[in-house]
């Protein structure tokens, strides 16, 4: 009995330190989303990418325009062709328009590597202002919403875009 006596008291000295420790705690919360928009490195980025993008679309445009020409031809001459210029032409169709697959899958993955190479610098800035933010303002924690992983969060916890953006120099 007195064991249990014991075991009882540390028990409640256990959950009321753990309770007075945890009003130490500061929350804070962010949209990231919300602060990559606005910070100017993501237009002059994105205007590079779409630059990138309009231009592969053009050499695309060129190959489609090039390849339908060959495709009309054929079927404008195939009555007349011999067989073995039928296949010679068939396969010149289907190699042409394989190399146009191939430069369509290439040209999207060159505009995810660009567009990783030129947005990661800005994101890796908003983290730094973020965790700068917390380590200054003595946060616990600082949870992302526009990461969709925070379901709930009370009045006590603080939005740290005005802090992060004043660190950024965004203000408006």
């Amino acid at each position: 009995m007195k064991n249990l006596l014991k075991l009882l008291v540390l028990t409640l000295f256990l959950f009321s330190g753990t309770a007075v420790n945890a009003q130490n705690f500061k929350f804070g919360h962010i949209n990231s989303q919300e602060l990559l928009s606005i910070m100017p490195e993501r237009d002059s980025a994105e205007a590079i990418i779409q630059k990138y993008a309009m231009e592969l679309e053009g050499e695309l445009e060129i190959m489609q325009v090039e390849y339908r020409n060959k495709v009309n031809d054929y079927l404008e001459k195939q009555d007349n062709l011999s067989n073995l210029v039928k296949q010679t032409k068939e396969q010149e169709i289907n190699e042409f328009q394989s190399r146009i697959q191939e430069f369509s899958n290439s040209a999207q993955q060159e505009i995810q590597k660009q567009e990783a190479q030129l947005i990661q610098p800005i994101i890796m800035k908003a983290e730094k202002a973020i965790k700068d933010v917390g380590k200054e303002n003595g946060f616990t924690y600082i949870f992302d919403l526009s990461r969709g992983a925070v379901i709930f969060f009370s009045e006590q916890s603080e939005d740290i875009l005005p802090l992060v953006k004043k660190k950024l120099g965004l203000e408006e």
